[in-house]
């Protein structure tokens, strides 16, 4: 990073981090050569106050994680007076200097809006990306069958515009700044699917580039086929409910009693279809490759986040149709229907349905600077104190 010489700064941002872990870092920045550096600690007292201001102001920006992480660093980026902005996972044990041209060139150089990375999922000879071999690919492919027998020409120009990107889930992205402020972000693992689907509203020229020729090596995820908190397992709930809130409640898509459970059905097939191509692949190349423990994945873990998805989004239209039945089979609760009852029933379902269906994600830096005018003098205020703390 320190040979490059057209970043005006460097953020990296450190969340859930103390203090001697911060200064951890600025040591090992120092130690690096690396000089335009900003520690970006959401912890410390300096930015807290800047996350304070956000949620008093009620945009609630509170579930930790990378989505509320990369928020601030963009809004400090645009502080900065920014025009191009670039996003690189900071577990990344192969990074290189030109993966970084590579990225910000078609927005820095070709004038695109947006730039997103993709590069092999191989390396020790055995084939990794499971979350997007596995369970979006087969999804979205699943997803095309449904909407093609259907004719649902909406919700299938932005699946064809999802599967059209080679690696949907890779971290590293650029933007030009004036597509940045109009994005939101989702706050949980589903935040890669929501960017694209954001780039799909809102970008006029969305490019993807090569990253990588090499294997590229980072940290990976434990499945937790048992614990639907922890791993893949909660990644890929994210990752379904995000994608389905999206048809569902932003493109209109109606669903039945079955829809679920007749995607759960389809999605296996297609996605044992893909495991049997990799296992051929993998043959044929010399590569490792456990298709058992994959199947078993499909089976146990991503067809079952597929159903619980399903159960989030619909069961509170079952509970409610279950209940009004109820009330209204048995003469008891007459009195209590002629006094409004079924319309508080439905009152409250309404309510439900917005928590419900309502993925968790920030607002744009347009709308906060509209409601906050100051907030981009306050952030650089922080960020002078900051660079005091760690100097």
């Amino acid at each position: 990073m320190k040979s490059v010489t057209y970043l005006s700064s460097i953020i990296f941002g450190l969340d859930r981090a103390t203090e001697e872990d911060a200064f951890q870092l600025r040591d090992m920045l120092k130690s690096s050569g690396i000089k335009n550096s900003l520690i970006q600690w959401n912890d410390g007292p300096g930015f807290s106050d800047i996350y304070r201001q956000l949620n008093e102001a009620g945009f609630n920006i509170n579930e930790p994680g990378k989505g509320k992480n990369m928020f601030l660093s963009f809004g400090l980026a645009i502080a900065l007076g920014a025009e191009s902005i670039g996003l690189i996972d900071a577990d990344i044990r192969s990074f290189k200097r030109v993966q970084l041209d590579r990225l910000f060139y078609p927005v820095v150089a070709l004038n695109y809006d947006f730039s997103k990375a993709y590069y092999s999922r191989i390396a020790d000879r055995g084939i990794y990306g499971r979350v997007k071999r596995l369970l979006l690919d087969p999804l979205l492919l699943s997803l095309k069958r449904k909407f093609a027998e259907s004719k649902e020409e909406k919700m299938l120009r932005l699946v064809d515009f999802l599967l059209g990107f080679h690696y949907q889930l890779s971290g590293e992205v650029a933007f030009h700044v004036d597509l940045l402020k109009r994005m939101r972000f989702a706050t949980n693992w589903g935040v890669e699917i929501f960017t694209l689907i954001e780039i799909y509203r809102k970008a006029s020229s969305p490019a993807q580039v090569m990253f990588s020729e090499d294997p590229f090596d980072h940290k990976h995820q434990d499945t937790s086929p048992k614990d639907r908190t922890k791993g893949l397992n909660r990644m890929a709930i994210d990752i379904v409910t995000t994608l389905m809130n999206a048809l569902i409640i932003e493109e209109g898509l109606e669903i039945s009693d079955t829809f679920f459970r007749d995607l759960s059905v389809t999605y296996q097939a297609v996605a044992e279809e893909q495991v049997k191509k990799y296992s051929d692949d993998a043959s044929f190349s010399n590569l490792i490759h456990d298709r058992d423990a994959e199947e078993y994945m499909v089976r146990n873990v991503f067809r079952n986040s597929i159903l619980h998805a399903g159960e989030v989004l619909t069961s509170p239209y079952r509970m409610t149709e279950r209940f009004l039945r109820f009330v209204n089979s048995h003469s008891e609760f007459k009195s209590f229907l002629d006094d409004g009852l079924a319309e508080v029933i439905l009152k409250v379902e309404r309510q439900a349905e917005q928590s419900v269906f309502e993925t968790p994600q920030t607002v744009s830096w347009e709308r906060v600077s509209n409601k906050l005018p100051r907030i981009f003098f306050d952030i650089v205020e922080v960020m002078e104190s900051e660079k005091r703390r760690f100097s």
